[in-house]
């Protein structure tokens, strides 16, 4: 089975049923182990005697590990920037008032709390899939399809207030989404740390903020 059926097959799971409380406990033993080992590094055996269950019992509900790990993974992308972009994107669009420096401020504040709360799901993620070129081609779209369009409407309304330089919103998009990608990865799992602080986070608005807004 291709790496795209079989997330078309976990998602469309996702929707159509709720976990039991064997998979739960089956899927907080995998998150432990994938972090702490490496998805390669791991038998469902290992998985299996955490959870508490027979070994068979992971067949049973997710098939093969592959399937475990994107029941895992899916979920977290699909949940890592939508919910947050709604609410602060929403807000700036609202609020003349809002800076852009505001803005960032914000959202990194926010996505620090949400990845410092789930840090070896993030963890699992970028050690085992990002580099893995299949799933990369199936989960990155993913991600950049749930926060592309919100982030060019707040860069555009950022423009339209004379904001931000002059270049094509798609590339201040990307130039904030690989920044925003190294940062979270340089912290959470090149140096392991269990958060990041307001200092490292003023740090990186000042950066940002100095290469893309306009001069006062």
């Amino acid at each position: 089975m291709s790496k795209g059926r079989l997330l078309e097959e976990i998602m469309t799971q996702m929707h159509t049923t709720k976990q039991t409380e064997k998979q739960k406990q089956i899927v907080d033993a995998a998150i432990q182990i994938f972090a702490e080992k490496g998805y390669s590094n791991t038998s469902t055996a290992e998985i299996a005697k955490l959870a508490g269950v027979a070994e068979g019992t992971i067949f049973k509900h997710f098939g093969t590990k592959d399937k475990l790990l994107l029941s895992i993974i899916v979920p977290y992308i699909k949940e890592f920037f939508p919910v947050i972009a709604e609410e602060v994107m929403g807000q700036v669009m609202k609020n003349q008032l809002t800076t852009f420096e505001e803005f960032l401020r914000g959202l990194l504040q926010n996505r620090v709390a949400f990845i410092t709360e789930n840090r070896e799901i993030f963890q699992v993620i970028i050690k085992e899939v990002i580099y893995k070129e299949e799933m990369k081609q199936e989960l990155l779209p993913l991600l950049y399809e749930n926060i592309s369009s919100r982030l060019l409407r707040v860069i555009d309304a950022f423009k339209e207030r004379g904001e931000l330089i002059n270049l094509p919103s798609e590339k201040i998009l990307n130039m904030l989404l690989t920044f925003f990608g190294g940062f979270f990865v340089s912290r959470f799992v090149l140096l392991n740390k269990q958060t990041v602080s307001d200092e490292e986070i003023e740090d990186a608005i000042y950066f940002i903020v100095n290469d893309i807004t306009k001069p006062k």
